[in-house]
């Protein structure tokens, strides 16, 4: 366990599935007060999705830090976030029931999430993915969870391992060759898209609900923009 000096800790954790389902993994890192890393943990999970691989990150997190320090958790998953700072309380009442009375998914790891959480000083931050000038803590976990995804290996600090490579599928666009990437969607779909219509990413991008896919994964024509099947009509 992670017992630090600093009165608070700064940590991100991110998960990874390779076709939600896929091959996925796991990653959590901590760092100084530069954002330079100093300690990481990445692992893999066989076959699953990025909403398991995205908890079991936050999990993994919560249990290698001192339960005695502030921590502030610096995520791209509004998924994982909003599971267990918005909808948890909602969903305990309700019996481990959606609002559509439906049970919670990954129920297991929300259950044990919420158990780390308890007595804990945690602030949770979002921050935007794959964004140039992006947080770089935020960067080295979704590089690391990416790279446990591929490999299927643990790795990580205590380990010597390496500081995981940057991605293909991962590489930061900037703001103008991500608005050209959008325009040219939208005409191209246009005149044929409908709101059922799936097809495969030619590209990776991110979902409305925070999580990423990659190219040739299918997605479907969501509200504002393309995303996870899944994210068009699933009720929370």
């Amino acid at each position: 366990m992670i017992v630090p000096m600093a009165e608070r800790v700064i940590a991100a954790c991110d998960g990874a599935s390779k076709g939600n389902p896929g091959p996925a993994g796991w990653a959590w890192v901590v760092g100084d007060g530069t954002g330079t890393p100093t300690e990481w943990e990445a692992g893999p999970l066989g076959t699953a999705t990025n909403n398991v691989a995205e908890l079991t990150a936050l999990e993994r997190l919560l249990t290698a830090v001192d339960p005695g320090v502030p921590l502030e958790i610096r995520m791209d998953s509004q998924y994982a976030m909003k599971a267990v700072t918005t909808w948890l309380p909602g969903w305990k009442r309700k019996g481990w029931k959606t609002a559509a009375g439906k049970p919670v998914a990954n129920q297991e790891l929300v259950v044990r999430i919420d158990e780390l959480l308890d007595g804990r000083s945690v602030e949770f931050r979002y921050v935007p993915a794959h964004q140039v000038d992006g947080d770089p803590l935020n960067d080295f976990a979704d590089r690391a969870a990416s790279q446990a995804a591929f490999v299927q290996k643990p790795a990580g600090s205590e380990q010597g391992s390496p500081e995981p490579p940057k991605s293909p599928a991962a590489k930061k666009a900037t703001p103008k060759a991500a608005s050209a990437k959008k325009r040219t969607s939208s005409s191209s779909t246009s005149s044929s898209a409908s709101s059922s219509r799936t097809l495969k990413a030619k590209f990776p991008g991110r979902c409305r609900c925070g999580r990423s896919y990659a190219a040739g994964e299918t997605i479907a024509k969501n509200p504002d923009g393309w995303g996870h099947p899944e994210c068009r009509t699933e009720a929370q």
